[in-house]
């Protein structure tokens, strides 16, 4: 059943409810929001380093191109690395 005196088996006599903490909502969603920002900054970074060796080297659309794969590439890192850094 899981009841006991009108108290849920599973509270310990604390007065606190179990369950997600809204701490623990609140770090999970601006742990997110940091990757989504880091996912698009790097991507952008690697373009405008990509466009500008283009214009200054001549050589439209080779190096645009391959930085903004690099770009995506170290989004997709950074992701991973702070994913395994806080155990998802």
């Amino acid at each position: 059943m899981g009841l006991m005196n009108g108290k849920d088996a599973d509270d310990n006599g604390t007065g606190k409810e179990k369950g997600p903490r809204p701490e623990g909502t609140l770090r999970g969603i601006s742990m997110l929001a940091s990757m989504g920002i880091t996912m698009v900054a790097c991507t952008f970074i690697g373009l405008l380093i990509g466009i500008y060796l283009d214009k200054r080297f001549g050589t439209e659309p080779w190096l645009t191109m391959i930085f903004l794969i690099l770009g995506i590439a170290a989004g997709f890192r950074n992701i991973y690395t702070t994913a395994k850094r806080n155990g998802l």
